[in-house]
């Protein structure tokens, strides 16, 4: 028997400042959906979700929720008033003997549960509101862009903690590895209407491209016949006028249907201008290291980047990527070594932080506000790629409106601040572009033209970013943090640096025995170690630990669907009276094939690593 819908939404409206963000909107969510939902920043991404949590009341229709259907969503900006610890905000909805779950999740997602919500960065307490629904685990999941602020590993973990819940989610994000890895079905919203394909983000480009070339073939034939009447109303309108009627009634209403369309917006103009080419040698840093008292930054580094090199600089948070950038750029001294630029550099500067952009000017002022890009003393005038440019029309090649030229920064969203960044720096000739997390809060869209910007840019490019599929496309070099000061330069991308780096699978024990793992068994001749001779081998985590006890049920379980499936693939007559029932039931057990094998190499690992 078919389960009933976790989330059914029946005909919603909603409309913002005159402007309809949906109109008569059917949606339904079911049990066992993982579902990306996408569309271009402002399309109404947030608020949908926001509809689907209860916390937005649309103007017309119902959000019908089964009772005792669990739905968490987790919030861009959570209220934590009251709340002594980040870990007590993410644990408030939790009986006190599970507290445990906060613990391991904020070891995947990097917070520390004991800081003060008052103190903690925007990030930190993003994370918390992130860790307060893994631990709740609802039956819905409604995840707004859960990546921001984390990076690879913490991605990395979260992405794994997803693919084995069994929790459905809905799932907004501009990380194309994370949309891919993880969704099974995609909802676009496009100009109010969403669209369903029982596909996941894997096939949604595909998909896209379709629907806009089918709705260009309709457009054209309508235009073609829109044509062809209006020239027969010219040309026999006076013969037999009364009968004629009915034609000309059509004529108006195929006008009235053209002018109805929604056009697509358009898609940002981004485009670079090169300065005069910079000298075959960019940057050459010799022995360069920086400390913050006993915290070690950067032990003694080389590299040098020459002319038209894409340089990625991934790693955790905090691990020092922006120090070394600032180095790299001569914005901060090294404490040793040296680093020499070659000729003719032109640097633009696109920063995470944004803090190029006064949050009280407008959006017109953060463009002629800047002596470089202004015309003389026009008002009304900047300079793009040495040529002027009004300032409306080059905010339009960014996606703003007319209205939105006078509205102050702070009044834009994430998504929107990038771009505007985007604009400055792009009006500027450079040969060396930095971009320090330019991937946050851009739409998927947005990101591929600026992918294609930087694959015909002239100069050169030294990046920051946690986005590995935006990686993989741009970078042709990766200098990886790897902890303790270290860095590693690879060649490639994120995928080619995964594929080079030394295996860090196996145990790393904090005090190396001489003797090799084979002649440490008790069949070797030597004598066995005792479990005091072994405080150096590698511990269990918290994390490491409560997966370890998991994971026999969890296998059993898996053997036991497992079991099932064979047996309903079994039937010979399945293939043709169900061909539907067959494909699912296939690919549910190639599913959990694979999980069972990843299952049983965790605990292989983890057994091994718990008994040294």
């Amino acid at each position: 028997m078919a389960r009933a819908p976790l989330l059914q939404l029946n005909g919603i409206s909603l409309t913002y400042g005159g402007n309809p963000v949906f109109d008569d909107l059917d949606l339904v969510v079911h049990p066992g959906d993982r579902v990306a939902l996408v569309g271009r920043n402002g399309s109404g991404k947030s608020t949908l979700m926001k509809v689907m949590a209860g916390l937005v009341e649309p103007d017309r229709g119902d959000v019908v929720l089964p009772p005792g259907t669990t739905v968490g969503y987790m919030e861009q900006d959570p209220s934590m008033e009251g709340f002594a610890t980040l870990g007590d905000f993410a644990a408030s909805a939790l009986d006190p003997g599970e507290a445990y779950k906060v613990e391991m999740v904020a070891e995947g997602l990097k917070f520390d549960p004991a800081a003060d919500p008052a103190k903690a960065s925007g990030g930190e307490r993003r994370r918390a509101a992130l860790a307060k629904l893994l631990a709740e685990a609802p039956e819905l999941m409604l995840l707004d862009e859960p990546t921001n602020h984390l990076d690879i590993e913490a991605i990395a973990w979260l992405e794994d903690q997803l693919k084995s819940s069994r929790t459905s989610f809905v799932l907004i994000s501009h990380d194309r590895a994370f949309l891919k890895a993880l969704t099974r079905a995609t909802l676009w919203i496009d100009r109010g209407a969403v669209r369903r394909q029982e596909k996941g983000f894997e096939a949604f480009e595909e998909w896209r491209d379709a629907t806009w070339e089918e709705e260009d073939i309709q457009r054209h034939k309508l235009d073609r016949k829109i044509k062809a009447e209006a020239r027969w109303a010219v040309e026999g309108i006076s013969a037999r006028r009364k009968r004629n009627q009915g034609r000309v009634r059509a004529l108006q209403d195929l006008r009235q249907q053209r002018a109805d369309m929604i056009r697509r917006q358009g898609t940002a103009a981004l485009d670079t201008a090169a300065a005069p080419g910079s000298g075959k040698r960019v940057i050459e840093a010799r022995g360069i290291s920086k400390s913050y008292g006993d915290r070690t930054i950067l032990s003694p580094f080389d590299i040098r980047i020459q002319r038209g090199d894409r340089v990625a600089f991934v790693g955790p948070n905090g691990v020092g990527k922006t120090t070394v950038l600032k180095m790299l750029t001569g914005e901060l001294s090294p404490d040793t070594g040296e680093v020499q630029h070659g000729t003719n550099l032109e640097i633009a500067v696109f920063d995470q932080a944004r803090a190029q952009l006064d949050p009280d000017m407008t959006l017109w002022e953060s463009l002629t506000g800047t002596p470089e890009m202004r015309v003389g003393g026009a008002a009304d005038q900047v300079m793009v790629r040495g040529q002027p440019r009004h300032v409306v029309g080059y905010l339009k090649d960014f996606l703003f409106s007319e209205s939105q030229a006078r509205a102050p920064v702070r009044s834009l969203s994430g998504g929107e601040r990038a771009r505007l960044l985007l604009a400055r720096i792009l009006a500027k000739p450079s040969n060396l572009l930095v971009l320090d997390e330019p991937t946050n809060d851009l739409d998927i869209e947005t990101l591929d033209l600026l992918q294609d910007v930087l694959g015909d840019y002239d100069g050169t490019v030294l990046l920051v970013s946690h986005d590995r599929d935006f990686l993989d496309r741009v970078a042709t070099q990766t200098v990886a943090f790897e902890g303790g000061g270290r860095a590693t330069i690879y060649a490639g991308g994120w995928s080619d640096y995964q594929a080079q780096k030394p295996d860090r699978a196996m145990p790393q024990p904090a005090a190396k025995p001489q003797t090799s793992d084979k002649a440490s068994k008790p069949n070797s001749g030597e004598t066995g170690k005792t479990g005091d001779d072994m405080s150096g081998a590698a511990r269990l985590s918290f994390t490491e630990s409560h997966r370890l006890e998991v994971l026999p049920g969890e296998i059993a379980r898996l053997e036991a669907e497992i079991s099932k499936l064979e047996q309903l693939l079994a039937d010979p007559a399945l293939f043709t009276a169900e061909p539907v029932k067959f494909r699912k039931a296939t690919e549910a057990l190639a599913i959990r094939q694979e999980k069972l094998a990843a299952a049983e190499d965790d605990w292989l690992d983890l057994a091994e690593k718990a008994g040294g």
